[in-house]
């Protein structure tokens, strides 16, 4: 499988000033396979070790002696390890505390090898008891596979040339194929597992069991590392947000929950979710003007999963209602396709994503977004509807600002707002 992330690797491996680095993301979003991979493409040697069940790794980084820890990784794994042609691979390194305050010391004292690590961003974001490297490692954030990845992973790499190319027409001329591979991709997500699973048997019943088995593995996380008293709230949090966002007015209401809840309650439990990188939390802004941080009110949000499939799946959505016929793009109020969008955003790495509704939430705009040096209101449409009068009203208050329309329209400038096909998204924040 392909992954866009591979250039910054590269970038990291050939960097001047490289550092330990961390590549972090929620469980199953392909870390492991990823760094064997550009070990194999790009090294001599991959000196590998997980720290998950492993006895032994805490003898390993008793202490902070590099030399030691590098004598200890070549003699379990059996590798020479050469500055510049061996990668050390340390894997769900957020087991051992400790190895990860080693790091410090590998980027002052031995830098000339090449470490790597991997590790929930549950485990690292935590990380209690001892003191987090700052400034002493590099980190790539890894998020479920964006749309392209799926279509290179199931065969298409000419669409994706086409659309890398940006020819508009003839994107155009082949919006029903984007448009088909994008409702395989709702049904699917990004979780790599699963796309695998659906690239090699196109079995709709496996990927599901796929999907349900991903998200049994959450529940067992939830219950091995959220605190006993957190658990059942995550629990709720977490099976709450597909229903959250299929309501017209997409903010997340605690009083869903159960009578009663309140913010004080459930706070920390949504914490939790977005620090094991399982949800995005969109706050609302009052302001659309750079940046976007100054004017964000963080009592009002929506909440989405990190993968769209496993959305799906959680919901119990039947794989009919998503891969035939139109009804997926008429139910839900837009609830795939908001999610869908916001996923894309994430795994564009350079958009910095909030929401806005005015003082008595008749207007909404569903996303805005920083993107550069530009701020976008951004209008999402699950079909070719591309009416807006939240959108038409925001933009005569806010003149100086064009706004973007995500729809299944080609396409196209108008005078103040620039429609995007949904299945675009990926390629048009690239620039």
């Amino acid at each position: 499988m392909e992954r866009n992330i591979y250039n910054e690797l590269l970038k990291w491996k050939n960097s001047a000033n490289r550092k330990p680095l961390i590549l972090q993301g929620a469980r199953q979003v392909g870390k492991t396979w990823l760094l064997k991979d550009f070990a194999k493409k790009e090294y001599e040697n991959l000196a590998y070790l997980s720290c998950e069940n492993n006895e032994r790794m805490n003898d390993l980084f008793k202490d902070y002696d590099t030399e030691r820890i590098i004598r200890g990784i070549s003699a379990l794994t059996g590798q020479t390890i050469e500055p510049q042609k061996t990668l050390v691979f340390i894997d769900e390194i957020q087991e051992i505390p400790k190895a990860i305050s080693c790091l410090k010391y590998f980027c002052e004292n031995s830098n000339e090898y090449h470490i790597a690590v991997a590790g929930s961003l549950l485990g690292i974001s935590l990380h209690e008891g001892e003191s987090f490297p700052v400034g002493k490692v590099d980190t790539i954030q890894l998020y479920p596979m964006n749309f392209e990845e799926f279509l290179l992973a199931i065969g298409k790499s000419q669409l994706v040339e086409i659309l890398r190319s940006r020819n508009w027409n003839e994107i155009c001329a082949l919006r029903l194929e984007f448009i088909e591979n994008l409702r395989q991709y709702y049904f699917t997500g990004g979780m790599p597992a699963v796309v695998k699973a659906y690239a090699e048997t196109q079995n709709i019943q496996l990927v599901r069991a796929t999907q349900n088995e991903i998200l049994l593995d959450y529940a067992r996380d939830i219950s091995k590392h959220a605190p006993k008293v957190e658990i059942p709230k995550i629990s709720l949090v977490w099976d709450s947000i597909p229903s959250q966002l299929a309501k017209e007015n997409k903010k997340f209401v605690y009083g869903a929950l159960r009578k009663g809840a309140r913010a004080a309650q459930y706070e920390n439990a949504i914490q939790w979710l977005v620090n094991a990188g399982l949800a995005y939390k969109v706050t609302r802004v009052s302001k659309a003007a750079m940046p976007l941080s100054f004017y964000e009110e963080r009592e009002a949000f929506k909440l989405f999963m990190h993968d769209c499939g496993l959305f799906g799946a959680l919901s119990k959505t039947p794989p009919d209602l998503i891969l035939l016929g139109s009804q997926i793009f008429e139910e839900y109020k837009g609830a795939f396709t908001e999610q869908y969008v916001l996923q894309e955003l994430k795994a564009s790495q350079n958009v910095f994503c909030h929401y806005y509704t005015n003082d008595n939430s008749t207007m909404e705009i569903d996303f805005v977004l920083q993107h550069g040096n530009n701020i976008f209101p951004a209008e999402v449409k699950a079909e070719e509807n591309l009416q807006s009068k939240s959108l038409k009203t925001f933009l005569s208050k806010n003149e100086r600002l064009r706004a973007l329309r995500f729809s299944m329209s080609d396409f196209k400038e108008q005078e103040k707002v620039t429609n995007i096909p949904l299945y675009c998204i990926g390629e048009f924040f690239k620039q």
